[in-house]
């Protein structure tokens, strides 16, 4: 089986890679060249249609994390006999992000980190204490995929009462899963609102002022999905208003267009940065020391599947998005 790897990973990776492929699979690594038509499994997460029609005989592409670009969606839509994967190696990762992103803004590290630093103290005599006590609270955790439970089964380790809600609303095992249609009933009693899900036409804007006022004015909302799930205006409105207490957002609704603009791009219409009840994360949920590691594990396991005539983990289905 002929696989080509098109995007540029460090040495080593590769060499984890290699240990880790049955010996029947040849990986090519690099831009395409006229000995790699026999490909038949591509990797990239970013493909433009010059090169995906590059291989007469390709039938898989592999998108090396979870969430697909809109382009790489609607692009393998063009080509009716490709099957599109997508890798889960950061779910551990972004839902440990998710986890500290709550208890930070919930414990309000930030604003008593500068303040210590100021040698000002006042924060720690402040009473009643203006933290927030996980255990014994509700999460609601829009999104059951691996990154959702993960972040269930962390909060529940902690005393908190964790449900969850998903587009299908079928649970595994002991879960309690409610469908979408349940979002209004359920958001007045969540002090934790965990944002996990995909990004579709469906989800977008999925959180907008109506539901955010539904939420108590004690609770905490964290985004570990992607920042248009919720409308920036609002959530900057309930935040500077104090709607809810606060949030943590590891994603955003304006990113750098080139290597010149990361030292200078905003992450939003609003000056985010004037807020102490919100912790602001740039979009590195799924970056750990270990990720190229853990990405190349994940990556041989699926192609082994594949080299062994074994149904491949993971496809995204076109019609859903992931």
């Amino acid at each position: 089986m002929y696989v080509h790897l098109l995007r540029s990973t460090s040495p080593e990776a590769i060499e984890v890679l290699h240990s880790k492929l049955d010996q029947n699979i040849i990986l090519s690594t690099g831009e395409v060249q006229e000995g790699h038509r026999e490909t038949t499994l591509l990797i990239a997460g970013r493909p433009d249609r010059e090169e995906v029609s590059f291989f007469p005989v390709l039938q898989t592409l592999i998108v090396p994390w979870i969430g697909i670009p809109p382009e790489t969606l609607a692009l393998v839509r063009e080509f009716p006999n490709l099957a599109l994967h997508n890798l889960h190696h950061n779910a551990g990762s972004t839902a440990e992000m998710a986890v500290a992103l709550l208890l930070a803004a919930a414990k309000r590290i930030i604003p008593f980190d500068q303040a210590l630093r100021a040698n000002d103290w006042r924060l720690r005599y402040q009473r009643p204490a203006e933290v927030i006590l996980l255990a014994g609270k509700k999460a609601l955790i829009l999104g059951y995929g691996e990154v959702g439970r993960r972040i269930g089964t962390s909060l529940e380790s902690m005393g908190v009462h964790v449900v969850f809600i998903s587009r299908s609303g079928e649970a595994e095992g002991e879960a309690t899963v409610y469908p979408v249609s349940s979002l209004a009933e359920l958001l007045p009693d969540a002090d934790f609102l965990i944002l996990a899900l995909p990004f579709t036409p469906e989800t977008e804007g999925l959180i907008g002022e109506k539901e955010l006022r539904m939420l108590p004015a004690s609770s905490v909302l964290v985004n570990v999905a992607r920042g248009k799930i919720i409308e920036e205006s609002a959530l900057y409105q309930a935040l500077h208003d104090r709607w809810i207490f606060g949030a943590g957002l590891d994603v955003w609704f304006n990113y750098p267009g080139t290597e010149e603009e990361r030292s200078s791009t905003p992450p939003g219409e609003y000056p985010w940065h004037t807020l102490d009840n919100v912790v602001l994360s740039p979009h590195r949920a799924g970056h750990v020391r270990e990720t190229e590691i853990l990405r190349m594990r994940a990556l041989a396991e699926l192609l082994n599947e594949a080299a062994r005539g074994l149904p491949i983990s993971n496809q995204v289905d076109l019609d859903l998005g992931y």
